[in-house]
């Protein structure tokens, strides 16, 4: 599976005292027909952390798109079927963040 990561390039550290790299989301797109879900993680505080989840939510067989916005801490998967949450929290442990579950 191919993803591509569109996020705005940043100068100096990843994240400045302020706790933010950049402004935007990570956005990893594959395709466009899915199943929309949207996600809470904690611990997104920059375009990095955006990534980082991005891109282990897209390995998910299935994942046809994922946007992660760290002001708000969700994350946006379309997939081609309902997918279960211990997978996605497992990618989403992996980046390095936790999974609170499927936002309300």
């Amino acid at each position: 599976m191919t993803a591509e990561t569109e996020t705005a390039q940043s100068t100096g550290s990843c994240c400045s005292p302020t706790g933010s790299c950049h402004d935007g989301a990570a956005d990893v797109r594959i395709s466009s027909d899915a199943v929309t879900t949207v996600y809470q993680v904690t611990g997104m505080t920059c375009g990095h952390c955006e990534g980082a989840v991005s891109e282990e939510i897209a390995e998910i067989a299935g994942v046809t798109s994922v946007k992660a916005v760290a002001a708000t801490g969700l994350v946006t998967v379309e997939s081609q079927a309902p997918l279960a949450e211990e997978t996605v929290r497992a990618a989403v442990d992996e980046a390095g963040y936790e999974l609170v579950g499927t936002a309300a």
